[in-house]
């Protein structure tokens, strides 16, 4: 995949959206790249009782402990455990720092704000995901942290963290 960076859209840089593409098996997904703290090699990840089923458990990020979002679980992907060439993203939603495990990060790449279209015009059911835009090697899902979890799911996750953080 193409990086390319916003000197080269001729744009100026509130007309740009900048997305870190990632992927799970063959699907492609992105995040903004204002949502994104960092991309590191995946580490262990530590089991969170009484959490949803959708976080795979908790890591120590520099000190601070964040859940693993469960992305293939949402997705309907089949389930496998994280390899060590897996990697973790760190992103921010509205209310924390979260972690999401993707197979591969392919880059980041930039495209004009028009060339992405919004779900709801084209998918009105597609939850968790805000955006579509079309790559020169197909089709890119820009997902939204902020609907990942349901209110319910949010609330014992919630609940779940308090013990966690006071984790080693």
């Amino acid at each position: 995949m193409e990086v390319v960076t916003p000197s080269f859209t001729g744009l100026p840089e509130g007309k740009v959206s900048h997305l870190v593409v990632f992927g799970l098996d063959e699907q492609r997904y992105a995040l903004r790249l204002s949502a994104v703290d960092q991309i590191v090699r995946v580490v262990e990840i530590t089991f969170l009782p009484k959490a949803p089923d959708i976080i795979l458990g908790v890591v120590n990020v520099r000190g601070q402990i964040v859940p693993v979002y469960n992305l293939r679980a949402r997705f309907h992907l089949p389930n496998r455990e994280p390899f060590l060439a897996d990697h973790l993203i760190v992103a921010r939603t509205a209310n924390r720092t979260v972690a999401l495990v993707a197979d591969q990060v392919a880059g980041v790449v930039t495209r004009p704000r028009e060339e992405v279209t919004r779900t709801q015009n084209i998918f009105p059911s597609l939850e968790y995901v805000e955006g579509v835009v079309k790559l020169e090697d197909g089709l890119v899902f820009i997902h939204d942290l902020n609907t990942f979890l349901s209110i319910d799911e949010e609330s014992l996750l919630e609940e779940a963290m308090v013990p966690a953080q006071e984790l080693p």
